[in-house]
């Protein structure tokens, strides 16, 4: 029972809650709106300003929902514009904090798997993967989650899938040859494989021969082969990333090591890429496994060391082997030797 003066200071509350979200969005939504590159720099500078004087939560979710209804749309968006809107996440990624990049991959990864379950007709799939991929190529994540995805999209092997091997190895495939080149090998030789063995079931052989042909163009470094590659835009706003990080160096440093499988099961597993975000509670983090590696090798002490330990009260594992290590070397190389091990 929540008493009648209490429920109504929790709806005012809400309702001036409300009336802040709707006029953060509206604030959001202009500058996104403005969006273009001569005034990246102005408007990256007003959304910091705003992620200094709003939460973090709501300015994330507020960036991510109105990024989203701008980019994925049923319709194909041009290059351009979705290069403008990820520079702009990543430039706040590095700048306000890497809980900015996670928040937005999260939701985008998370959208691209439920369309990918379904047959929607739209382009949707195509813009979302547009989306990771220049997350990809402006350093928000790194090369393990579209390798991930590729090899996700090569055990389906559909029409569908094949489209969307095609427009990701187009967008980041030299980028993915410089970083891991032994995988996209490993990733071409599973594609060529599942290729053969359902050759009988596609009508339309050209478009698997086009993106064999693609891989092999890749894999030897042939960019004369693929049609409509060009570097140069991305490069181009690359170096204007560079300039707009406050931090030196190109912010490899900042890039989000995660898996596919990770992102799809945050809500189960906590999110350990961003610091305070997992539990122990975890499946991955279970207690036997943290038991058997807390039982140290102390190896053979002597029962007079043990029982001088307890005197001296030192009851943990690893202070109880510290103190035996101690104890019982012979010099000081090693007493070393057997800390390090």
């Amino acid at each position: 029972y929540v008493p009648p003066q209490i429920r109504k200071a929790q709806e005012t509350l809400d309702v001036k809650k409300r009336e802040e979200l709707g006029r953060l969005k509206k604030m959001v939504n202009g500058l996104i709106n403005r969006l273009s590159e001569p005034n990246l720099s102005s408007i990256s500078g007003q959304m910091e300003e705003l992620y200094m004087a709003n939460s973090r939560k709501d300015m994330n979710d507020t960036l991510t929902d109105i990024l989203m209804g701008a980019c994925v749309t049923p319709v194909a968006m041009p290059t351009r514009l979705m290069m403008e809107h990820v520079l702009l996440v990543s430039i706040l990624h590095h700048n306000v904090g890497i809980e900015v990049g996670a928040h937005f991959l999260e939701a985008v990864v998370k959208k691209f798997d439920e369309l990918c379950k379904s047959d929607a007709e739209g382009k949707e799939c195509e813009n979302l993967l547009a989306l990771i991929a220049h997350l990809y190529n402006f350093h928000v994540v790194h090369c393990l989650l579209i390798f991930d995805i590729l090899k996700k999209l090569v055990s389906i092997f559909t029409e569908k899938e094949i489209e969307l091997i095609l427009f990701l190895l187009k967008n980041v495939g030299f980028s993915l040859r410089k970083d891991d080149a032994l995988a996209l090998k490993e990733l071409i030789t599973e594609a060529q494989k599942k290729a053969s063995t359902a050759e009988k079931k596609f009508q339309d052989q050209t478009r698997v021969r086009f993106m064999l042909e693609t891989m092999l163009a890749l894999r030897n470094n042939d960019m004369r082969k693929i049609p409509g590659y060009d570097p140069e835009p991305v490069e181009r706003l690359r170096k204007l990333q560079r300039a707009l990080i406050h931090s030196s160096g190109s912010g490899k440093d900042t890039q989000l090591r995660v898996s596919l499988e990770s992102l799809l099961s945050a809500d189960q597993v906590g999110r350990w890429w961003i610091v305070g975000s997992s539990w122990s509670g975890a499946p991955m983090i279970s207690d036997t496994k943290s038991q058997a590696q807390q039982k140290l090798h102390i190896g053979k002490v002597s029962s007079k060391i043990m029982e001088l330990a307890r005197k001296l009260r030192i009851n943990t594992d690893i202070r109880r082997s510290i103190f035996c290590v101690l104890m019982t070397s012979e010099d000081f190389m090693d007493a070393f030797e057997k800390l390090l091990k």
